[in-house]
């Protein structure tokens, strides 16, 4: 406290003798209030201004705030690790390759944390910056100028291609600030090369909400608790080589069962009955079912395969899915 008055003395002091006001002669938290509310571009024409100011505009306080606000929603753990071996990387790139950096770095990362491999690396390191590349703002810029590539999920994939209408798949992101969309690069699978796709929206993307590779099977924990009504997601692949996506479907009743609630023991059976209503009556993709007790992967190269699958708890999940629901029934 004794600190802090004095360094207010001084700038009321300064304030008296020049007769001028700068900026930096502002208290601290009037000052950091200001800043708080000045969007990304202000806060980096702030920074330019004076050294004071760039270490008070980049800190990652501050950046924190707009970078929940604007990629929040499709950000998640896979996207943070995707962008600290990009760190790392950047740190390291003055003796390997890109894919031998990686290489490597995944190899200490089963020996060391990762926070001290990019410290040791940026001891080492020779490279000079005013940005810190690991600073919340260097993350978020990177982001922003489309020059980082990081996972997430795209519902409905390839234009709302009939052959993917409500579900959901694993791609990389790019971002374009002019048209505020994004461009999808969709992993090669079995004998087909990378899918681009471009105009992405915002409501077509969401953070991974389970951190499984898409090629790995969903541990499903959920499967006792299921009852009819219930709003679920389930992994579906084409065939082995595919990865799976994610598809939207609620649980159905038993043919033995008349839907009555006073004497539907569906909740009771061995089998659980899953609904895709997107799907006309009588279509093969209506219905399926799996079993509740030791349900792995089920299905065949016709009909394709069903992987794990999560319970929906969150309104606003169903609410999504239900805003994506296509114009007419599939067949």
């Amino acid at each position: 406290m004794s600190m802090k008055k004095k360094a207010l003395s001084s700038k009321v002091e300064n304030v008296e003798a020049t007769g001028e006001i700068c900026v930096l002669d502002l208290p601290d938290l009037i000052l950091d209030s200001i800043l708080e509310r000045l969007p990304p571009d202000g806060l980096c024409k702030m920074a330019s201004v004076c050294t004071a100011m760039r270490d008070r505009c980049t800190s990652d306080p501050l950046w924190e705030r707009h970078m929940k606000r604007k990629w929040d929603r499709v950000i998640g753990p896979a996207a943070f690790r995707e962008w600290q071996w990009h760190i790392v990387s950047r740190k390291d790139s003055g003796f390997l390759e890109r894919s031998q950096r990686r290489g490597l770095m995944r190899s200490l990362s089963r020996l060391w944390p990762l926070s001290l491999i990019v410290s040791n690396f940026e001891n080492t390191s020779t490279r000079k910056s005013s940005l810190a590349v690991h600073s919340v703002k260097s993350w978020y810029l990177a982001l922003e100028t489309g020059k980082f590539w990081f996972p997430a999920q795209v519902y409905n994939r390839e234009n709302g291609h009939v052959g993917f209408m409500l579900s959901c798949y694993d791609a990389e992101l790019c971002y374009n600030s002019r048209t505020d969309t994004f461009q999808a690069r969709y992993p090669p699978h079995g004998g087909r090369a990378v899918v681009v796709e471009n105009g992405v929206t915002w409501d077509r993307l969401r953070a991974p909400p389970i951190d499984t590779n898409p090629h790995d099977l969903h541990n499903s924990v959920c499967l006792n608790e299921l009852r009819p009504g219930d709003h679920i997601e389930i992994q579906w692949r084409r065939n082995k080589e595919f990865p799976y996506g994610w598809w939207y479907g609620v649980v159905g009743h038993l043919e033995s069962c008349n839907g009555s609630d006073n004497y539907c023991r569906c909740h009771e059976s061995d089998m659980v009955v899953l609904e895709f209503n997107q799907y006309a009556r009588g279509s093969r993709w209506r219905r399926t079912s799996i079993h509740r007790k030791d349900h792995r992967e089920e299905g065949n190269e016709a009909d394709g395969f069903y992987g794990g699958i999560r319970k929906l708890h969150s309104n606003d999940e169903i609410s999504i899915w239900k805003q994506l629901w296509p114009a007419e029934v599939l067949e």
